[in-house]
């Protein structure tokens, strides 16, 4: 049997690479222009590789009611491997993906296909302006994970946009996203003071180190009108492979400090990682 090769494309906003794992039959690494953004294996949806990515599935694993279907909107598809642990982890979920790149969405129907019965639209469309436009209380979940390169862009930072996406949530909702910043943290801390403005319930998930500001890295924002079971998440993050802390309560309110919401009008990308900072191999 030959070994796969990597395909490399450009697409609408860079060049997009699937390179194969040597390690693992059907499972590949998506990178545009040299910054990983996805990890898919074909035959285990569940085997999830971004730490990031675990702890979003550990959002949804906790999501009431528990192993039931969901009605789940992805802003940001990429290699679509959140909706592919959905459609597995909760067989019967209706999910939409929502992807800018119509040359990313192209390649990896070609390469990465979804199974038959996944129960996943992909849309091309602009994140923001989709959320603008989406039906009221139409989703149990929204998962953000929308990155212009390494950056995500101003149109979903501001307090305007966290109001649009409560919107689209139904009562008992959750909007998850994964943000990357570092010490002195004046990107999330603004992030969490928007969010603050629309939700009763926030939190965030992180590795220890990151929360220290040892370093630059990711963190899940959470956000719900109505209290998540902040309990069974904890226990999930803490025994995990790449154990994470969840904050909440006076922790985080402490963390946000004197930060305030920002507008559509200030509202600027977030900040570009440090060389190295989410590099592979």
């Amino acid at each position: 049997m030959n070994e796969p090769l990597p395909v490399t494309r450009s697409v609408d906003f860079g060049t997009a690479r699937l390179l194969p794992d040597i390690d693992c039959d059907r499972a590949w690494l998506l990178t545009v222009d040299g910054a990983p953004q996805s990890y898919v294996d074909l035959d285990d949806p569940a085997r999830l590789e971004f730490e990031y990515t675990r702890r979003l599935a550990h959002v949804i694993d906790v999501q009431e009611p528990r192993d039931a279907p969901l009605d789940v909107v992805h802003l940001g598809g990429g290699a679509l491997t959140l909706p592919r642990y959905v459609a597995a982890a909760r067989p019967g979920s209706r999910q939409l993906a929502v992807e800018a790149d119509r040359g990313l969405i192209s390649l990896v129907e070609d390469v990465l296909p979804l199974p038959p019965g996944a129960g996943v639209e992909v849309c091309a469309a602009d994140a923001r302006a989709w959320v603008e436009a989406a039906p009221e209380n139409s989703a149990d979940l929204v998962v953000a994970d929308v990155f212009s390169g390494s950056r995500i862009p101003a149109g979903l930072t501001s307090v305007e946009y966290a109001r649009a996406a409560a919107r689209m949530l139904r009562p008992g909702g959750t909007y998850a996203a994964n943000i990357a910043d570092g010490a002195p943290f004046g990107f999330l801390r603004s992030q969490l003071a928007a969010f603050r403005e629309v939700f009763a319930e926030l939190a965030v998930i992180a590795e220890p180190a990151v929360l220290r500001g040892r370093r630059f890295g990711n963190v899940v924002l959470l956000a719900s009108r109505t209290p998540v079971d902040l309990a069974a998440l904890a226990r999930r993050c803490a025994a995990d492979p790449f154990p994470a802390r969840v904050e909440h309560g006076a922790p985080l309110t402490r963390l946000i400090g004197d930060a305030v919401p920002v507008a559509d009008q200030e509202a600027q990308p977030s900040p570009e990682p440090p060389d190295g900072a989410f590099g592979i191999g």
